[in-house]
């Protein structure tokens, strides 16, 4: 297929871009890519389309994350009537932990960085907890998923005790390298794009400046009236005990239950089943607190199924983006792109251009561990032959793949962390990207530097 493999997911971003709605934009690259592998033939195309979304739920880890998704909903939908986020944001706000802008969004990114073990339950755990604080500072939800989603993503890559750790281990054991644990450390500080991605973030929050499209954003919430309050919350006062113990549940049970899964060891574990499990069973505790609201009493079925309606349009986002990954697998996207970077005059040009393609594989892929899986094994040989340490090829190829892990239209961690802030998932695209390209260029020119003092 060669230049042709890539058209479906560049069709899907201009789509995206173009009609702001993502859903004929994943649809049709998913048609377009069923078309192209089935020789141009659409009938077939469109039959085969189906059948790739069909077998999206033959993967337990899918089908787990669209429950997942579904379930969190319901949590949500708890948390807000039992009174458990307006007691939290109180507490935040009284006790001076949160009390202005700065605070608030410094406690918000700080939550991202402790809770590193996975990078979903990271973004739905600051979201959860930063939406009513930014809500009442007059702050954007737009600079809400910005935050989390720029904090979650990159510290993924850099505090590796985690799947994203176990899985590059994995890589890098499988393709001969002698010492991987040795190389993994190494390329963290080399990582340049995730470094200066929380710099920016950090930025953000010191100065309370944005710029692009975000500032516009900005500019309306501070214009925007305070939220009203939710009746259920006023009436009963709220407790923090009702927000405490189900998130405690929620992270605590992703850690417990991938160290169980793990067979004692967390980057062994299952993240998919510890996120589902977990949310479970937090959306159960907050379901008993939500029953000690009088006004509830009779309608928490019905109270679930409406957190679960909310974010029915987002799951169909995520679906649609898991089946457009395979139908791109099948085509050799991936495989194709990482050739490109294979054939170049100058070798100490070899980690920028590294990074570079593995930008722009998991920004049209929409996935980094993909791009891993695709550009790892690729990275090492070309790295040995030009002399390039491994940690600086490595850190390049791991930098690239959050860079579209975290900010593209069709990444299923951009569309949760749009998901967890409340924010226009479309939105929260276009006023992310100009600091994820700012950081994208920067971290080019750091990497071909790096490679010619290599």
């Amino acid at each position: 297929m060669d230049w042709l493999s890539v058209l479906p997911p560049l069709a899907a971003i201009a789509i995206a871009i173009w009609t702001r709605n993502v859903y004929w934009a994943l649809g049709f690259a998913i048609l377009l890519a069923e078309t192209l592998a089935a020789g141009f033939n659409p009938a077939l195309g469109a039959l085969a389309s189906v059948d790739r979304a069909a077998g999206v739920f033959t993967d337990a880890g899918n089908t787990r994350i669209l429950l997942f998704c579904l379930i969190i909903g319901a949590l949500i939908a708890y948390l807000e009537r039992a009174g458990g986020f307006r007691a939290m944001v109180r507490w935040l706000t009284t006790s001076g932990t949160a009390a202005g802008p700065k605070r608030a969004s410094g406690v918000t990114a700080a939550s991202g960085v402790v809770l590193f073990i996975e990078t979903n339950v990271s973004l739905l755990a600051t979201g959860l907890l930063g939406k009513p604080l930014f809500d009442r500072l007059g702050l954007s939800r737009a600079r809400l998923a910005y935050i989390i989603d720029s904090t979650c993503a990159p510290v993924s890559v850099l505090i590796l005790l985690n799947g994203w750790g176990a899985f590059i281990l994995g890589l890098l054991a499988a393709n001969g390298v002698e010492a991987p644990l040795g190389v993994m450390l190494g390329s963290i500080s080399l990582n340049f794009y995730a470094l200066l991605t929380l710099a920016l973030v950090a930025a953000t929050i010191l100065t309370g400046r944005t710029f692009g499209p975000m500032r516009a954003f900005d500019d309306a919430a501070r214009a925007a009236p305070a939220p009203r309050e939710d009746e259920a919350a006023t009436e009963t006062g709220g407790s923090l005990a009702a927000f405490l113990v189900p998130m405690f549940i929620l992270v605590g049970g992703a850690i417990g239950f991938m160290w169980w899964t793990g067979d004692g060891n967390i980057l062994r574990g299952s993240g998919s089943r510890a996120i589902l499990w977990s949310v479970i069973l937090a959306t159960a505790a907050a379901f008993l607190f939500a029953a000690r609201v009088p006004a509830l009493r009779g309608k928490l079925v019905e109270t679930g199924f409406d957190g679960m309606g909310k974010l029915l349009p987002a799951v169909t986002v995520i679906f649609l983006a898991l089946a457009l990954g395979d139908s791109l697998r099948a085509l050799g996207t991936g495989v194709f792109l990482s050739g490109l970077a294979s054939n170049l005059p100058m070798p100490w040009l070899l980690p920028a251009v590294l990074f570079l393609t593995a930008c722009l594989t998991s920004f049209t892929t929409g996935t980094s561990w993909g791009t891993y899986g695709i550009l790892v094994p690729v990275a090492i040989p070309l790295a040995v032959g030009a002399g390039i340490p491994l940690p600086l090829a490595l850190a390049a190829v791991m930098g690239g793949g959050v860079f579209g892990d975290h900010c593209s239209p069709i990444s299923d961690t951009t569309i949760i962390a749009s998901l967890a802030s409340g924010c226009d998932h479309l939105d929260h695209v276009r006023t992310q990207l100009p600091y994820a390209l700012l950081a994208g260029a920067a971290a080019t020119v750091l990497y071909a530097a790096a490679g010619l003092l290599a």
